[in-house]
């Protein structure tokens, strides 16, 4: 599946991709998700419908797979879940989903009376950010069978192992995760590392591995090129055994979470 947003160019990039991939290939095929964005200037439920298609137009595509609302809006919240019920009785999508949403529940109750599932909600989730689980909204999301999306599972990288007290990121990312929480987090990492070796596995499928166990989880890495994209597929067809997931949540448990939006509830 290919994610992207309408806020930024990755649509256009995407889109050419796609062409010149059925130029070669006629008979290729890709999953595409893409975002609407609540700017100040949308409003309405006929702006996300009018935002679609200008997605489509840039991505060369006459429907996709999944269009999600990319964060609440200030107002109007209840017009734009009526909107992403729009485009799916037009044929122009074939799923739709939220992000970051505020009131999980009442998109889903909305949506239903026009018989359309609520396909996702996508959130903060990884191994050391489980608000999620702690405010209801993964149980929500199992109990009424929305896919949870995990955007940043590697936490930005840090449960990859590339950083240390001593090689801390930079710029905003140091502001989370400083030199000090950096030191408590090793006793996770090393474990993570214990676990990976039992499977010949690396951190990062190690900690992808563990949201994917959860079940309804799919957690969404950002691949800058094809090793890495390579790597997080080496995620899937195994799986940690149970004792390995308790042991690995109750090591994160010492870890308190870091950062996450605010609006991140039912």
């Amino acid at each position: 599946m290919q994610y992207t947003l309408d806020a930024i160019d990755s649509e256009t990039l995407l889109g050419r991709f796609i062409k010149e991939k059925k130029h070669k290939d006629p008979g290729f095929e890709v999953t595409v998700a893409t975002k609407y964005a609540v700017f100040p200037w949308r409003l309405g439920r006929h702006s996300v419908v009018s935002a679609l298609k200008e997605s489509l137009c840039r991505l060369g595509l006459e429907s996709v797979d999944l269009y999600q609302l990319h964060w609440p809006g200030i107002w109007g919240n209840e017009e734009y879940i009526d909107g992403l019920g729009d485009p799916v009785e037009q044929g122009l999508v074939k799923a739709v989903g939220v992000s970051n949403i505020m009131r999980l529940r009442d998109a889903y109750e909305k949506l239903k009376k026009r018989g359309i599932p609520l396909a996702s909600n996508q959130v903060n989730y990884s191994l050391i950010h489980r608000v999620p689980e702690e405010n209801g909204v993964k149980a929500a999301c199992d109990e009424l069978g929305v896919t949870l999306i995990a955007y940043a599972p590697l936490a930005q990288g840090v449960l990859t192992g590339k950083y240390t007290p001593t090689n801390p990121p930079i710029g905003l990312r140091s502001l989370i995760y400083s030199s000090e929480f950096l030191a408590k987090l090793q006793p996770l990492l090393n474990l993570i590392r214990d676990i990976g070796e039992k499977y010949n596995k690396s951190p990062t499928q190690v900690a992808l591995n563990w949201l994917i166990a959860q079940g309804n989880v799919v957690p969404i890495p950002g691949a800058k090129n094809e090793e890495q994209a390579i790597e997080f597929v080496g995620a899937l067809g195994w799986t940690i055994s149970n004792e390995e997931i308790h042991q690995l949540r109750s090591f994160a448990s010492k870890l308190r979470p870091l950062f996450g939006l605010p609006f991140e509830n039912l």
